[in-house]
Parts: C-alpha cells; sequence; structure tokens
C-alpha cells in the first residue's frame, strides 16, 4: 500500500506521563493523527487514522457477533420523549445526559439572523442509548415463542450532554455497538448476558493485548433499568480503572413497560426476557493509554491498521532506484504472503523524519532498507514496543515478520498484565486505603459490608468507586474497610475514567 497519509510532520514535543499524564494523552492523539477537535462542544473529529483502528475493532468484533447468530440493524436516532418515561430507572439515569430536539425548521428573525420556527408536538431525544425505541419495535417483531430467541445489535452513534468530556473517553458524541436480545426464559437472557461479556474479554486480551477483571457491578453502579449488570475493567498506566464494556440482564423491565410479549407453547402470554451489551470508541482510549509511551502511540499488532512499515533509504544516490525497487517487490510479497497491510513510505523526507513519522503512530514493525543492506541480502527489523533493531537476511522476512508480530501482541500483554499485577493490592485498613488511592493508586480489593450508604461514603471521602465485584471472588469473611460491619468477600476499588 502506497502512503497516502498526511505528509505534515509534528514537531511538537510529546509531553512525559511523568510530568503530566492527562496532557500526555491528548499529546498522544495529536501526534498520532488520531482525531481533531471540533466546532460542536464536546465532540470531536475522528481522522482517518484514528478511524482505521476504529474499523479494525468493528470487523473483529462484527464476526464474533454473528458467529453468536446475531444480526446487524439500524434505528432511529430520535425518540420520542414519551418512550423515555415508560420505565422509571431508565428516564432517571439518562434524565441530566439527553439532548432534546423541539423545533423544525428555522425561519428569519426580521434582523439578519434565523430562528427556530415549527415546535414538535411532541419533543424528541436524540438517542443517548435504543433501549425505548428497539423494544418498542421489538413488541411488533415478536408474537410466539417460535420468534425467540431475536438477537439484534447495531452500530451507531449516540449523544449523551457530558459535563466533563475527553477525547475518546468521554465525549458527547460518540461511535459504539449496542446489542439487544430477547429471550423465552430468564436462564437464555442470563447466558446470553455472561456470554457476550466473556466475548468482550477475549477481545480485549487477545486483539488489544489487554489484561481484564470481569465482574459486576453494585446496584448503584449497574445501568439504568438492568437487573443487573457486567463489566470488564481495565488498569490504565495513571493506575486508575477504565470500563472497557458492559453486558446487562434487564430482565422482564423494559419488556412490560414496552408491551414485549409472546404466545409460549401452551398459548399463554408472557413476557420476554432481554439483554443488552457494548463497546464504544472508548477502547481506542484504552489503547492509547495502556500502552503508549512517551514517544508516541504503541499499537498491539492485531489492531494496527498498518502493521509493517518499509522505508527504503539513500534518496538521490545512484544505486536508490534499485533499493527502492527491492522495497516495492518486498511490500507486495510480504502483502501476498501474511494478508497484512504494508505501507511503502517513499516520501521525499529524511530517514529521521518518517521514522519519527512513524513512531509517534505506533507502527508495530518498520522495516528499513539502504543501499548496504540490499548488498548484504538482509534489511534492518525496528519493533516500536523496544526500540529494538535486528538485521534479518532476505530470505527470512516473511518468517521473521509473522514472529515479531506474534511477540510485540504478546509482549503488549505480559507487560499490561505486569504493570496490573503490581499496582494490584489487597488493603484491610482505612487509612492504608486512602493512603493508596491517594498515592500510587491501582486496583484495590478491600471488604464492603454491601450497604449502598458506605460505598457513597467511600466515593464521597476518597474519590474511589467500585468497579466491580470480580467473577472469581472468593468467599472470605471480612470486615466492610469503613463501617466494620460483616462483609463475604472483596470488591475492587479504584478511580477510573
Amino acid at each position: 500500500m502506497q502512503n497516502n497519509l498526511n505528509e505534515k510532520t509534528t514537531e511538537k514535543k510529546i509531553t512525559s506521563r511523568s510530568e503530566d499524564y492527562s496532557q500526555w494523552y491528548l499529546d498522544v492523539i495529536e501526534a498520532a493523527d488520531l482525531a481533531d477537535s471540533s466546532p460542536v462542544r464536546g465532540c470531536m473529529i475522528i481522522k482517518p487514522y484514528g478511524y482505521a483502528i476504529w474499523e479494525k475493532i468493528h470487523d473483529i468484533l462484527d464476526k464474533k457477533f454473528k458467529q453468536q447468530g446475531v444480526q446487524n440493524a439500524y434505528f432511529p436516532l430520535f425518540i420520542p420523549q414519551s418512550f423515555l418515561t415508560k420505565e422509571a430507572k431508565h428516564v432517571e439515569g439518562f434524565a441530566k445526559e439527553v439532548a432534546i430536539v423541539t423545533h423544525h425548521r428555522l425561519e428569519s428573525d426580521g434582523h439578519g439572523g434565523l430562528k427556530p420556527a415549527g415546535e414538535l408536538a411532541e419533543p424528541l431525544i436524540i438517542r443517548p442509548t435504543s433501549e425505548t425505541i428497539i423494544y418498542d419495535t421489538f413488541s411488533r417483531w415478536i408474537h410466539s415463542y417460535r420468534d425467540l430467541p431475536l438477537l439484534i445489535n447495531q452500530w451507531a452513534n449516540v449523544v449523551r450532554w457530558e459535563m466533563r468530556t475527553r477525547p475518546f473517553l468521554r465525549t458527547t458524541e460518540f461511535l459504539w455497538q449496542e446489542g439487544h436480545t430477547a429471550h423465552k426464559n430468564k436462564e437464555e437472557a442470563e447466558e446470553m448476558t455472561l456470554k457476550m461479556i466473556k466475548e468482550y474479554q477475549d477481545f480485549s486480551e487477545t486483539y488489544m493485548a489487554l489484561p481484564v477483571i470481569p465482574g459486576y457491578k453494585t446496584e448503584s453502579e449497574k445501568f439504568a433499568g438492568a437487573d443487573y449488570t457486567t463489566c470488564i475493567e481495565a488498569m490504565m498506566q495513571d493506575g486508575k480503572s477504565l470500563q472497557a464494556g458492559t453486558s446487562h440482564l434487564l430482565g422482564q423491565n423494559f419488556a412490560k413497560a414496552f408491551e414485549v410479549s409472546f404466545l409460549n407453547e401452551k398459548g399463554e402470554k408472557e413476557y420476554v426476557w432481554q439483554t443488552s451489551w457494548g463497546v464504544s470508541t472508548r477502547l481506542i482510549g484504552a489503547l492509547i493509554m495502556a500502552h503508549s509511551d512517551d514517544k508516541g502511540l504503541v499499537l498491539p499488532p492485531n489492531l494496527a491498521p498498518i502493521p509493517v512499515v518499509i522505508i527504503p533509504i539513500g534518496q538521490g544516490k545512484p544505486d536508490y532506484e534499485q533499493v527502492l525497487s527491492f522495497a516495492k517487490n518486498l511490500s507486495v510479497k510480504i502483502s501476498k504472503e501474511t494478508n497484512l497491510t504494508i505501507n511503502l513510505d517513499d516520501r521525499d523526507l529524511r530517514p529521521g523524519e518518517k521514522f519519527f513519522y512513524w513512531e509517534k503512530r505506533g507502527v508495530p514493525i518498520r522495516i528499513e532498507i539502504g543501499p548496504k543492506d540490499l548488498q548484504n541480502n538482509s534489511v534492518v527489523f525496528a519493533r516500536r514496543d523496544t526500540g529494538e533493531k535486528a538485521t534479518v537476511l532476505i530470505q527470512d522476512v516473511i518468517l521473521k515478520t509473522r514472529e515479531t508480530l506474534n511477540d510485540i501482541q504478546k509482549s503488549l500483554y505480559l507487560k499490561a498484565e505486569s504493570f496490573r499485577n503490581d499496582n494490584t493490592h489487597f488493603i484491610d485498613n482505612l487509612a492504608d486505603f486512602k493512603k493508596m488511592v491517594d498515592g500510587k493508586g491501582g486496583f484495590i480489593n478491600s471488604h464492603w459490608c454491601g450497604s449502598s450508604e458506605c460505598e457513597a461514603k467511600i466515593k464521597e471521602t476518597t474519590g474511589a468507586t467500585i468497579r466491580c465485584v470480580p467473577f472469581n471472588q472468593k468467599e472470605e469473611v471480612g470486615k466492610c474497610i469503613l463501617c466494620g460491619g460483616k462483609s463475604n468477600g472483596r470488591v475492587m476499588f479504584a478511580k477510573s475514567y
């Protein structure tokens, strides 16, 4: 693939993580050319390279969903306001985040400007999530037990009026997928709920090289209107937790509100049992914060839009055309035999500028070819994750490409896992708990009595929240970190995004 990216090189220095982690994150996004600011408050423009990462995420997950029998559909962006009020907990959970359309068309205000003209009979909500409009539709699609299970997914955008925004992590408008399923009984719905959170865990660990902790959200942290919520939590390099995906058992709450019912084998009316599950473009934020360094973006090969870049060296020298011809042939050969996207960077720039350019964009392997390399029947491999360089014979390039990409993928996972393990703590004393939250941070496993009052008080006084009750939680009688009341097991606390 010939280089068709913006040739502008960014000279701005990336702030170090130790100096200012938040600014480092923004600098990496800019240096890697992932996103741009928008004239609309809290929104971002996803640039081609950033969107290419989302396309990789989309394509992999879409295939996984379809293997589960899920079909894609699309539902309207606008939701009648009355729909949102049908499920009481749901409207309470989203009321402060919705954007509302109250008028259609504009007319002159008589002073050279424009003003809203036609007022809508019923205000329309710009979807913050689609349960209500999808389940109104399900009520017309489902009649008999033979129509179940109904497994639907939607790739779409949503709008949530956030007060504090940050690119990819929390924006007013973002991209996501939202799965919605209907089942004939609770057992099937629960199986689907847990199956999808397992799919997200597998995706995170296999493709993102990001270890996660799966578990249940507490009652106060669960999705508004759900019976319970499952999640995967990942640790970022600053010790904070990031919720990377959720899967919810909705029970029959929305089914009863929207009359999503069916006739069972006996001809009796029953309400369906439902699930919903989703991930969003915040996964790109997770990739940045989990793996990148002070030089720029670091991408795991399984999600890199360009896993390998080839850079011919020696422009302006007599034998450069021979080097370039060889580089082109090598690019085609690697692409054909590995089915990878290979970028040949033959721009009229100094080698150092090209190295810097691709380094900031996190390309896993850089292959350098110069006149001396050609004479020695070899090339130079440079790894983005470690910066190591190695001379590779031409006949070994295909094998070395596969081996190196596999090793980078594995090494990034092990590095992230080691970091998480080193920053996971078991604490039974409130003073030590507060000290850890204010200091190193990380995942803190402590006892909790189960009361929402203690949960809220811990959040208020320390800034840490219960990220999840881990699936593999061991039964362990102890005392609540706050009130000293009885606890049957530890939960995972952390500061979060």
